[in-house]
């Protein structure tokens, strides 16, 4: 007989045992969860297996003792086979097999190491990468011009109470959520710092102008806090890097851009707002003739796909706490909306009717 599953994210088959697929349990409880069929081969066909009653205790038994949690073991059975069911429940908290962390992604398992394994453990318990404080990052560190800039952006769409914007600095983090203790945190590096590079490699980005593919013509590199990022980079691409197409109404002389101006800078704070600064890679928008490529790092929250990112859809920043200051400053308007506001103003400027 064949089992009506298949392996999937939260599904494994194994023909026989071994106890190194408790590190398969691991990932089940480091991701979503899932079962493990024993005697069952990688189609789905149910071989059977011989000691299944004695590996209803020993399965338990080892998986507690190295993993510390408890999975339910089942005997299951297909006319004169049996074969063993292990459910895995997912778990708040990370799980270590022999001192390593194991993950599903689809249906296989893998050790998560470096920044991965960094971005799992802040997750398990409960933090992102912006929240981590920083070393050595104190208040003569941060500089009086981001802050003077976030008030007067902040004070125009008026999403903060004004007698808070005429507190200190001081304050004002506070009220953010960018210290814990002693120590402000990364968002506050790259927010309010005099030099963020220096906390945060690979946080500038870069534009060019290419021929082609291999051909670079000119390049600019833009540092600074993230909200002066911004706005330099949309001065630069509509004064320096786009042609305007001259027309004339009456005597008047109009300049319209081969792009909209609006999808463009909603694509660059998605850029900025949910980049994975722990890659230490830059935000790179390269510009040709006939288009305009912008790319940074970054992946789509768990189970999510493009459909997703199509349709209406909850708000999950890669990055929160930058991301509430530039709502409040009202770089976004509307969270969860990114790229369908992008399609949106794309059409519009192309003559097209929005779906």
């Amino acid at each position: 007989m064949k089992l009506n599953i298949s392996e999937s994210q939260n599904i494994e088959f194994k023909q026989s045992w071994r106890d190194e697929y408790i590190k398969w349990l691991s990932a089940f409880g480091n991701t979503d969860g899932g079962k493990l069929y024993i005697g069952v081969d990688d189609k789905g066909e149910i071989k059977g297996i011989d000691n299944a009653k004695k590996l209803l205790e020993d399965i338990p038994n080892k998986v507690r003792d190295i993993l510390g949690i408890m999975v339910d073991v089942n005997l299951l059975q297909d006319e004169d086979k049996e074969y063993i069911e292990i459910i895995t429940d997912k778990y708040p908290y990370p799980i270590s097999y022999k001192g390593s962390y194991y993950y599903r992604s689809g249906s296989t398992t893998q050790e998560l190491k470096g920044v991965a394994l960094d971005k799992f453990l802040l997750g398990k318990q409960g933090k992102t990468w912006d929240s981590v404080p920083v070393p050595y990052f104190g208040a003569t560190d941060l500089d009086p011009y981001a802050f003077k800039l976030f008030r007067e952006k902040a004070s125009k769409k008026k999403r903060i109470d004004p007698e808070l914007l005429k507190e200190s600095d001081d304050v004002l983090v506070d009220k953010l959520r960018l210290r814990e203790g002693d120590y402000l945190k990364r968002a506050a590096a790259l927010l309010f710092s005099k030099e963020p590079m220096k906390y945060v490699m690979g946080s500038m980005i870069k534009i060019g102008y290419f021929k082609s593919n291999t051909e670079l013509i000119y390049q600019d590199v833009i540092e600074g806090n993230l909200f002066e990022q911004v706005d330099k980079v949309m001065e630069l691409i509509f004064t320096k890097y786009l042609s305007a197409f001259i027309t004339y109404e009456g005597i008047q002389r109009v300049e319209s851009f081969p792009i909209s101006e609006l999808a463009f800078r909603e694509a660059l704070i998605n850029a900025v707002v949910h980049k994975d600064y722990s890659s230490q890679n830059s935000i790179q928008i390269s510009v040709y003739d006939d288009k305009l490529l912008m790319w940074n790092a970054g992946d789509l929250p768990q189970n999510w796909t493009i459909d997703t990112l199509l349709r209406k859809h909850t708000s999950e920043p890669h990055n929160p706490l930058i991301a509430y200051p530039f709502f409040l400053a009202g770089y976004i308007e509307s969270w969860g909306r990114g790229i369908e506001k992008i399609i949106e103003e794309s059409q519009k400027f192309n003559g097209i009717t929005p779906q």
